[in-house]
């Protein structure tokens, strides 16, 4: 079956219900453990039934916001996500109060326990209207930035597609679109504002309903940290400010002497190389036919994962007006299928955000033997450690894209991963600024965020443009709005990343590629740290873990001559 054909049924909400607490019940009354872990399977295969007809609407809606029928659907789910979470909430509580519970233990992942406790921590009927408006707001975010529309040379843009030209080589150009893709930030200052207000009043209020001190630690026991601490994060951050921060003005240094711009201002950053950024050679269509290529020498699983992944047609990676920015990976369980989702614009991102996706696929297409539905992905950090990483496996065939530009390219990529580590934690520490101090105000919390950003980020210099000087880049980031601390994930996975390029392309260790594998098939079996040491990783929570792999890095990027680099 091609995706087009895959069945999308809106569930009844009263015989799913019925559906749910006979299963309970049963569970409950169960004589027997092997009587229990039988209505487990089928609670399970319920549970992936709702998921497929979830993922449908999400996947749909994103590729077509205007579609009438998905988006009235979308909001259907919006409406009673909240009343299937208590369903669960009463599934999990059946299971932990069990008398067989420790025989349970023995037949499901570890981890799926440790999930349950987190769910019934920040879970409870009373916060379900809560829920609702929660999940009302951030579509109401997504939508108001799908809604952009951006006349620029004669033709109509949304903001991914407009970022494009933040790349060009005219600097008057990259001047011009900065300009124009921030104004539409201005003209819709207040709304976002109010958005991101009424959600951080939300979710504070959540919290404290629920018992917690703050959003922060409902935060995390949502996001599922199963083993690091806030405290563990603080220590993380202040490796990347001491590692990493001079590592990227070393980078920048270099690139301003490299383009002739003694004063480079933020629009201005996004250009690597004079005579250009590197950019795919050919249209969608060949470079997916050089992915096809590449997964089929890379080994014997990624061709048959890329192969599904074509034969079903469960990718829609170009640009089009009231399509969703950004990029995902999502899973259809009752097809067992990946679905790929993206934003082509003809710059090198293509390709890395291709083989970024295309490693969440890997991953989960290898967890397809996992039956138990909340571990198949593992925790979000885990997740992009497999879509970071094959982001550096795809670099021996990085020359079927690139052609001679290939050494800018791994050049780019690699100055890229370290350039995105201080503002990947820049977005965490803000995120711990707001939810610790949910009085702010909007203007406040802007200002909060212009402080870190000169921390962080130093190198920023917003040519007085008003808006960014006044703090307001992150509202671009829909994570802040969407998935409250999810961010520090893509800087950990990318520590991580960074370790196997070293392993692959430095050290050249033959064992890389099995222990990529092996983290792939345990998919959520496993917690984060266990997965970094099943890798033979470093943990990036310890003093010192970052300073070999920045060392790394600038030694790799100072042997490239910067006659490779014109």
């Amino acid at each position: 079956m091609k995706f087009k054909d895959f069945e999308y049924q809106r569930p009844n909400l009263e015989q799913l219900k019925e559906q749910y607490g006979s299963l309970i019940q049963s569970l409950r009354e169960a004589d027997s453990a092997s009587a229990g872990l039988d209505v487990i399977k089928q609670i399970q295969s319920l549970q992936r039934d709702i998921d497929t007809q979830y993922t449908l609407v999400s996947i749909r809606h994103s590729i077509d916001t205007r579609d009438e029928f998905y988006e009235k659907e979308n909001e259907f789910w919006d409406e009673n996500l909240p009343y299937i979470s208590e369903y669960n909430t009463e599934y999990y509580k059946a299971i932990l109060d069990s008398p067989y519970l420790e025989d349970f233990k023995k037949e499901l992942p570890e981890t799926f326990f440790k999930m349950m406790e987190n769910d019934l921590k920040v879970f409870s009927p009373e916060i379900i209207p809560l829920l609702q408006q929660e999940n009302k707001l951030s579509s109401e975010y997504s939508k108001l930035l799908a809604s952009a529309e951006i006349e620029f040379q004669g033709e109509t843009y949304n903001l991914t597609g407009l970022s494009k030209f933040f790349e060009s080589p005219d600097r008057a150009v990259r001047q011009e679109v900065n300009q124009l893709s921030w104004n539409f930030f201005q003209e819709n200052l207040e709304q976002l504002d109010r958005i991101y207000d009424e959600l951080v009043k939300l979710r504070h209020k959540m919290a404290v309903q629920l018992g917690f001190k703050d959003y922060v630690e409902m935060g995390y026991a949502r996001m599922n940290r199963l083993d690091y601490t806030r405290e563990d994060v603080e220590v993380y951050r202040k490796e990347v400010l001491k590692h990493v921060v001079p590592l990227v003005e070393y980078i920048y240094e270099r690139q301003s002497k490299r383009l002739g711009i003694d004063s480079m201002k933020n629009y201005d950053l996004g250009l690597s190389f004079l005579s250009g950024n590197p950019t795919p050679k050919g249209d969608s269509e060949e470079i997916i036919a050089n992915a096809k290529r590449m997964y089929s020498e890379m080994s014997p699983e990624t061709k048959e994962y890329f192969d599904f992944m074509l034969e079903h047609d469960v990718m829609d990676l170009e640009t089009k007006p009231g399509k969703q920015g950004g990029a995902y990976c999502t899973y259809i369980p009752n097809y067992k299928a990946p679905f790929l989702f993206a934003n082509f614009n003809g710059t090198s991102n293509d390709v890395d955000v291709l083989t970024h996706e295309a490693g969440h696929g890997f991953q989960v297409f290898e967890s397809r033997w996992i039956e138990t539905p909340e571990v198949v992905w593992p925790t979000f950090e885990t997740c992009e450690i497999h879509s970071m990483s094959m982001e550096f496996m795809a670099w021996p065939w990085l020359e079927l894209f690139f052609k001679e530009q290939t050494t800018k390219q791994k050049y780019a990529h690699l100055a890229g991963t370290a350039i995105f580590l201080p503002y990947g934690v820049l977005v965490d520490h803000f995120q711990h600024e707001v939810y610790e101090h949910p009085e702010m105000t909007p203007e406040e919390r802007r200002l909060k965020w212009r402080e870190l950003e000169k921390l962080y980020n130093p190198w920023k210099d917003y040519d007085g443009n008003e808006v960014l000087e006044g703090g307001a880049f992150w509202m671009r980031q829909h994570h802040i709005y969407n998935s409250p601390f999810y961010y520090i994930d893509y800087t950990l996975a990318q520590v991580c990343a960074l370790q196997f390029w070293q392993r692959g392309q430095i050290i050249q260790d033959d064992t890389f590629w099995e222990d990529y594998l092996a983290i792939c098939k345990v998919g959520g079996t496993k917690s984060f740290t266990q997965v970094v040491e099943l890798a033979n990783l470093k943990v990036p929570f310890q003093e010192g873990s970052l300073e070999s792999v920045s060392h790394a890095i600038r030694d790799y990027l100072e042997q490239i001559p910067e006659s490779e680099l014109e």
